[in-house]
Formats: C-alpha cells, structure tokens, sequence
C-alpha cells in the first residue's frame, strides 16, 4: 500500500504504523499496530522510511485482509493523526467450477470463477495435480475435457496468465 504524510512543524514524530478499520475512536480504543498483530506480523513490511513515505507490504494475502487500512502517526507532543479515509484493499479470488459426478466418455466443462471483473484479454492457466496443462491456455475462463477417460481424474486449478495465485484444487473422479 502506498502512503505519504507531512506532519506538523515543531513536532517530532515518535512512533508511525498502520492499522485497520473499523474503529471507535469515540470509545477511547487506540487502534492498534498491525506489526505487533500475530495475524500481521510475519506479513507486513514497513518500506516507509518513517519521514514522509509511509508504504507497507502485505504479503500472503487472503480474502480476510480484505479491510480499510490507515496510517497513523503519534507526535512527541501526544498529537495523533490518522490517514482519512484510508486505503480500501479489496482481496479476489479464483475458484474451479466442476460437475459433481463425471462418467467415462462424458465432456467435461470445467469453469475458473473469479471474485473480480477480469478484462477480456485475460489468459487462463489450468493445472492438473499442481502441473501445467500447458497446451491449455484459454482465452475464455472454461476447460473442455471431451470425452473422458480415468486418466484424466484429478486436482484441476486455475490461474489467470501474469498472476502468480492460483486457485483452491477441485478434484475431480472420472467413474
């Protein structure tokens, strides 16, 4: 996330870190440091260099950091000052759609859903137990498996070209 600040002539800032919403500062709770967060800590690198850049990284991220972070400063004269409205990370996902039950010979529509509006450019990458079907890259978000075979049971997963997530496995039994 990128952030940067001015603070206040006269004041020398003691301590910088960033937090998530929401909050009641009406109630008194300080927000807390996310880098004293077990949730956070092994995640978050601070890039800022504690003057006027205040960016983090967040890495390993999953649908549950999907927030309203902000960046907060406190001053040696206990001002606080937090970033308003804050940065909106929104975190999307890949899903594989399958049939329930596939039988020899039967084609197979296999659909990688995604949780955000992709262009239509978008490359997809299929898998099968955790290996690149590399002669299946599609410009639609759907792999056609035409007349099965048991060979072809197995973990299938997405991904989009230039991404590096790849979707949960979804096995799938030829019977």
């Amino acid at each position: 996330m990128r952030c940067t600040y001015t603070y206040p002539t006269g004041y020398q800032i003691m301590k910088v870190f960033w937090t998530k919403g929401p909050f009641q500062r009406w109630l008194g709770v300080e927000p807390p440091d996310l880098s004293n967060d077990p949730e956070y800590s092994q995640r978050l690198q601070y890039l800022g260099d504690k003057q006027q850049n205040c960016n983090i990284r967040l890495s390993h991220v999953t649908l549950k950091d999907s927030h309203m972070y902000y960046f907060r400063f406190i001053t040696d004269k206990e001002m606080k000052w937090i970033g308003s409205p804050g940065v909106t990370l929104t975190v999307t996902d890949l899903q594989v759609e399958s049939p329930e039950r596939v039988t020899e010979g039967d084609s197979v529509n296999l659909r990688c859903k995604s949780s955000c509006a992709l262009t239509d450019r978008a490359t997809f990458i299929w898998y099968r137990n955790s290996q690149p079907l590399t002669e299946r890259r599609d410009r639609n978000n759907e792999l056609l498996l035409q007349s099965v075979r048991r060979e072809d049971s197995g973990r299938y997963s997405c991904a989009v070209d230039g991404h590096t997530h790849i979707s949960p496995a979804v096995q799938l039994n030829v019977m």
